[in-house]
């Protein structure tokens, strides 16, 4: 976990670079956020990179080792499998806010004086990780919790392997053990995040004396979304017309070909087949979940004092016990994955919901706005809502192929939908074993599910905020309040 959270940071570090160069000069202008590949990153599972990496690195290439766990050598390729995803998350949502504390007067006057770069950018720095330490503290939670299927993967005596095979053998004292470790690194990390918050902005917050991090965005780029989405809609629409149970056992494992684009499994079935199939049922519950999710991590997010332990709690649980206690409960079938993965969620928006609420409560426009009369519903709809929810819509997007593989992670444990069903992560499951081989069984859905993250990402990028109203609306204050609205303007 130690090592992931280095390959996280130093990934956040790339993908927020050319913004903190471009912003600490003054130069951002017409400057979109970070490109497909961060978004591709943020969008796998540590499952689906660990399978990869394995194939690639360790069995194709042979450059590193890819079982066991014999010393450093064989940490590197576990901890790229959990820190890339998690660092692309944090640097794309940094590189969200970066662009709005560049904007904020202190970041003019700095440069208009002639301060250091370096000096601007590392105070942009610190203007944003308040807004992110929330999340942080979730990701070496989270580490943690993906580490019990990297760990199967690896072949590792971790603490997320031994926690699984305990649930899956009914062994309570290692299970309950397993569980309270979660349950204190959870806590030690929400401890510490909440304490670094205090001690970076704490007397702005106290005085209600910070500027908004957020500005209206500029619209993305459509040629982005329309190309990711016709390219995982005309691999659906191929793969369709073909059935996905067929079998041919004398095309077992036969390289991609004009019969078969992305070749066949160990049984012969088609894999592009297997993939487009398994691709409705997937990602229509993944939107279904993501919007659950979203709803509910903003409402919840918007009451902190009531969500924050909950929070705090719910994050210590990897979705895989999460799954084992519902299948305990209603028993296993197709919906156990969706209501394991739903559980756990919400967790990370409404986190980001509190921690940007907070913020934005002690900006200077709102002191403004409520010094001239504006009441709570006002402020709610007009300041507060408009600021809160784009960024953590677009960070709900962004987490909506992870939503996807999530169950897919699920499966491929076991603990969701069985064979022959074309499940994307039984298909992973189904042919890891072959993967040296035939590795296009597994890079092929690995390909496809690497669309499905960049067109979620890049269609984030259309969602703005609209621009503040320079007053509040007659109707919504009282009658008899105070007439220069510059102060509004100036807040």
């Amino acid at each position: 976990m130690a090592v992931a959270l280095a390959v996280a940071a130093g990934t956040a570090a790339l993908i927020c670079a050319r913004t903190l160069r471009l912003g600490a000069g003054q130069r951002l202008g017409g400057r979109r956020s970070a490109g497909s590949a961060s978004a591709v990153l943020a969008a796998l599972p540590e499952f689906l990179t660990a399978s990869v990496l394995a194939t690639v690195v360790g069995v194709q290439l042979g450059w590193l080792p890819a079982l066991g766990w014999y010393g450093f050598q064989w940490t590197i390729l576990p901890a790229l499998a959990l820190g890339l995803p998690a660092g692309a998350v944090l640097g794309r949502l940094l590189d969200d806010l970066l662009p709005g504390a560049f904007a904020e007067p202190w970041a003019l006057a700095a440069t208009a004086r002639g301060l250091p770069g370096r000096t601007v950018a590392r105070q942009a720095l610190r203007r944003c990780l308040p807004g992110l330490l929330p999340n942080t503290g979730l990701f070496v939670v989270g580490i943690t919790g993906g580490a019990v299927t990297v760990e199967q993967i690896y072949d590792i005596p971790g603490l997320g392997r031994t926690t699984l095979q305990a649930a899956l053998a009914q062994d309570l004292p290692v299970l309950q053990a397993g569980t309270l470790a979660l349950v204190l690194l959870a806590a030690v990390a929400a401890a510490l995040a909440h304490l670094l918050t205090r001690l970076l902005i704490g007397p702005a917050l106290r005085d209600g004396a910070l500027p908004s991090p957020h500005r209206p965005t500029l619209p993305a780029r459509r040629f982005g979304p329309l190309a990711y989405g016709g390219l995982l809609l005309a691999v659906i629409a191929l793969g369709l017309p073909r059935d996905p149970l067929a079998l041919d056992t004398a095309e077992r494992l036969a390289a991609p070909s004009g019969a078969h684009p992305f070749g066949t499994d160990a049984l012969g079935r088609d894999v592009l087949a297997r993939v487009a199939h398994g691709a409705l049922d997937t990602l229509l519950l993944a939107l279904a979940i993501t919007a659950v999710t979203l709803l509910t991590g903003l409402a919840l997010g918007l009451l902190p004092r009531l969500s924050g332990p909950v929070v705090d709690t719910v994050t210590a649980l990897p979705p895989v016990l999460v799954a084992l206690l519902v299948t305990a409960i209603v028993g296993s079938g197709g919906t156990t994955p969706a209501l394991a993965v739903a559980v756990v969620a919400w967790t990370p928006l409404a986190a980001h919901t509190s921690a940007l609420l907070r913020q934005e409560r002690a900006a200077l426009h709102l002191t403004a706005t409520r010094a001239l009369g504006a009441g709570r519903w006002y402020l709610l709809r007009h300041e507060l809502l408009p600021a809160v929810v784009p960024p953590v819509t677009r960070h709900a997007l962004l987490r909506l192929p992870g939503v996807a593989l999530a169950l897919a992670s699920l499966a491929f444990l076991g603990l969701g939908a069985q064979p022959p069903s074309p499940e994307w992560g039984l298909l992973l499951a189904e042919n890891q074993p072959y993967a040296e081989r035939a590795p296009w069984a597994v890079l092929a859905p690995a390909a496809v599910l690497a669309l499905l993250g960049a067109l979620a990402v890049t269609a984030a990028g259309g969602i703005r905020r609209r621009k503040r109203t320079a007053a509040p609306e007659a109707t919504d204050v009282p009658e008899k309040r105070p007439e220069p609205r510059e102060l509004v303007t100036a807040g």
